[in-house]
């Protein structure tokens, strides 16, 4: 993704003050892409997020060079820092207020391997979702490119069962945008602007073309109205039609990612009254089996491609159960991760900008 001269300067040389090797890492946020967000005079912080091989290695090291990046949790050493990242919550651990080169900082760490397994089957859908939208590589790994790729054709096919036959290519992307923030808590409080997602989607049309039109071109159930599209054609009115036929909805469904598919499955268990010996006949594929299969779906998952009154809502569903308690768990880590300063010093932050963004949309909080 395209940022200006100075910004990509910033970012490499922040990524150079750490020692402690990085496989890796992407740069995201406001701090990094316009979000359309009006100025309160102090620059964004950068977010940051670093994929590791040995999480308590990389602590270990990086406890012995920037121990002021750590709450009380890095006096526990860093056994304790690396059980608390892949233990609880989404499996990342944020050291957010962190001054580097003059540079407010907030940077995630993630192993790699729950990374990747993260991107290629949705099982939180916290790490995936945030490379649903544009982010700044830094540092790129052959493997994290490969299971991305998976996860943005996986962001496609869930948006499309959400969505009607005929819709423009700018409601897709808020769709797309908005998946992660769907069953998020912080959504339902005074801590997050409410107009995140249009903001997003509307400041970063260009960088989220370069993202999904390829992989709209790839798929064969879907399609521009206007074939001959150009970069300066309006995301309102650039219309796309997806086709309906149980049968190719059916493959799409086979196709979602492993643990989200499996949630969508049971909700079509008891939905359907499925005996549950038959129903493990019927989507009981082996590792192996799931390896080489063609992945076309079959008359169950064809059957939940047609159900179109209902199949939004499952879909919703299993979206909120997936981010619902990571997301939850990963909130109230954040406290023990960043220490209570800190959280209290987030928080307040979060909810100045709610206040800012429900006055810049007319809604006086005094009202």
């Amino acid at each position: 993704m395209h940022v200006n001269e100075e910004t990509k300067e910033r970012l490499r040389l922040l990524l150079w003050q750490f020692k402690a090797p990085v496989r890796y890492a992407v740069a995201y946020g406001s701090g990094v892409f316009s979000q359309g967000v009006k100025s309160t005079g102090q620059k964004p912080m950068i977010d940051l997020i670093f994929g590791v091989t040995y999480t308590q290695h990389w602590h270990s090291l990086n406890l012995q060079q920037h121990r002021d990046h750590y709450s009380f949790l890095g006096s526990l050493g860093s056994r304790v820092v690396s059980f608390t990242q892949d233990r609880l919550g989404a499996g990342v651990y944020f050291n957010p207020y962190v001054e580097i080169n003059g540079i407010m900082v907030k940077y995630g760490v993630v192993n790699i391997d729950t990374l990747c397994r993260d991107l290629t089957e949705w099982n939180t859908l916290y790490m995936a979702g945030r490379l649903h939208k544009p982010v700044k590589i830094l540092r790129n790994d052959p493997r994290v490119l490969l299971a991305n790729q998976v996860n943005l054709l996986s962001a496609v096919r869930v948006a499309l069962l959400l969505l009607p036959e005929k819709f423009s290519e700018l409601t897709l992307y808020t769709k797309i945008a908005g998946l992660s923030y769907m069953g998020d808590p912080r959504m339902s409080l005074p801590t997050e602007n409410p107009h995140k997602v249009q903001n997003i989607v509307n400041n970063q049309l260009s960088n989220l073309r370069r993202l999904y039109s390829p992989l709209i071109h790839q798929l064969p159930n879907v399609y521009f109205l206007n074939e001959s599209l150009s970069w300066n054609d309006l995301p309102s009115n650039t219309m796309l039609v997806q086709d309906m036929d149980p049968v190719r909805r059916g493959n799409m469904v086979r196709r979602l990612p492993k643990a989200f598919r499996e949630k969508l499955y049971f909700q079509y268990q008891k939905k359907f009254a499925i005996p549950h010996p038959e129903f493990r006949k019927m989507i009981g594929a082996t590792e192996d089996e799931e390896r080489v299969s063609k992945k076309q779906g079959g008359e169950f998952e064809q059957r939940i491609a047609a159900d179109l009154a209902n199949i939004k809502g499952e879909v919703a569903t299993v979206i909120k159960k997936t981010v619902g308690w990571p997301s939850t768990a990963q909130s109230v880590k954040g406290i023990l991760t960043a220490g209570p300063v800190k959280s209290w010093k987030y928080l307040s932050e979060k909810i100045t900008k709610w206040k800012e963004s429900k006055k810049s949309a007319g809604y006086s909080t005094k009202r």
